[in-house]
């Protein structure tokens, strides 16, 4: 499976998000209930719930009105299967929380299915930064979370049910994961949020973009709420404090001792002249053509590296073409999220901006297929869908401007 930020932001171009919203605005994107079906449903996630020995006490979590569960009242003792002492959760006992309302956290779940891996692949293909991905599953009327900002971008994807998020107008500057801005009590925060910007509904298949450092929270309204929330690391100006301290170890000036200091005003003197010799020193590194060509490869290339396995082609040299890119057709996506299949009568339908387009029963059900697809092709829907004309549905599909290539 493969996405774009374009399929993820459609119908906003990447071009108007970079120049609107980047690291400027909060973004609420519309999209059809189906969007991100095949990123994350409800089997799925008791599929990764089932996966019992890949969770522990700091990648599972329960949190019930704000308040975080501990972690025995929901675990059992255990060994991880590298024989260290673990807390792994109980079905019985998550279920038996779960019905007082608590809300289920599942940390680092980016790369656990193609569908995830997905998502995270478009955000660091885009250069965002490197994208870790937690899933937070809450029900009607219990907050898991006050008020507050994060450390990095966030773009939420609503998988299931509704959730409305409280947007505030206050805007932390630039924090990071420090304890200087961990630290921070609630009391600050409620008082740093400011008045409230605007309240947002996020329904299944939307997605919500928040800059770094917005404070926000959020409350399931639905029976039952899902959203994957995508932590979005940037590259800092820190980090280029690292690349010249690497750089500077091959600098004899910053191998020197620095003046012993007696307390005298010429030992004070002497300090104060080497220090400026260095911050001097600093900023011709900082002009050095090699290390401005490390330090763009060093943002070039920040990202989680995953998947890229395949052991058949490394014994055979070379790797075979997968079965769905063979003749699969050019891929497209879905550029009008609002269609929708409709029925009057006997009469079926797919209901667009431009009208209502008569299909037979059958081209109705493969429509609704495609249309809670993020991307397809025209053998995606032979495959699926036999019995249907699939070049003709995908011609009349691109025609009415439903499908366009991705």
């Amino acid at each position: 499976m493969t996405m774009t930020l374009q399929d993820l932001l459609a119908p906003i171009t990447p071009e108007r998000f970079f120049a609107e919203f980047h690291d400027r605005q909060p973004l609420h994107v519309q999209g059809h209930p189906a969007r991100f079906a095949e990123v994350l449903d409800w089997a799925a996630i008791n599929r990764l719930l089932d996966m019992t020995h890949i969770w522990s006490e700091t990648s599972f979590r329960l949190v019930l009105d704000s308040v975080a569960v501990p972690p025995p009242q929901y675990s059992a003792k255990a060994t991880s299967r590298d024989g260290a002492p673990v807390l792994q959760p109980v079905a019985a006992k998550v279920q038996d929380w779960v019905r007082r309302g608590a809300s289920v956290v599942m940390n680092d779940v980016d790369s656990l299915t193609p569908g995830l891996a997905a998502v995270s692949a478009a955000l660091e293909d885009a250069g965002l930064g490197k994208a870790q991905a937690n899933v937070y599953i809450s029900f009607q009327s219990h907050k898991a979370f006050h008020s507050h900002y994060d450390t990095h971008d966030v773009w939420a994807l609503q998988v299931e049910g509704e959730k409305t998020w409280n947007i505030w107008e206050g805007r932390a500057d630039y924090p990071i994961p420090h304890p200087i801005f961990r630290g921070q009590k609630q009391d600050h925060h409620d008082r740093a949020r400011g008045a409230l910007r605007e309240q947002v509904v996020l329904k299944k298949g939307d997605i919500l973009y928040l800059p770094r450092g917005w404070y926000h929270d959020a409350l399931a309204e639905a029976p039952n709420s899902v959203h994957i929330a995508y932590g979005v690391h940037a590259p800092l100006g820190m980090d280029v404090l690292n690349i010249l301290s690497e750089r500077a170890l091959y600098d004899a000036a910053f191998r020197k001792p620095l003046p012993r200091q007696d307390g005298t005003a010429a030992a004070r003197y002497a300090l104060s002249q080497q220090f400026a010799s260095l911050g001097a020193r600093l900023t011709e590194l900082a002009k050095d053509p090699k290390v401005i060509e490390v330090l763009e490869s060093f943002i070039r290339d920040y990202r989680f590296h995953r998947g890229g396995f395949d052991l058949l082609a490394a014994r055979d040299g070379a790797a075979p073409a997968a079965p769905a890119e063979r003749a699969a057709g050019p891929r497209l996506r879905v550029a009008e999220p609002g269609a929708k299949t409709v029925r009057r009568g006997n009469e079926f339908g797919l209901k667009t901006a431009g009208g209502v387009i008569p299909m037979p029963f059958g081209e109705v059900e493969a429509t609704a297929w495609v249309l809670a697809r993020p991307t397809v092709t025209e053998a995606d829907l032979a495959t699926a869908w036999p019995a249907v004309d699939a070049p003709g549905l995908i011609a009349r599909l691109r025609q009415a401007g439903v499908l366009v290539g991705s």
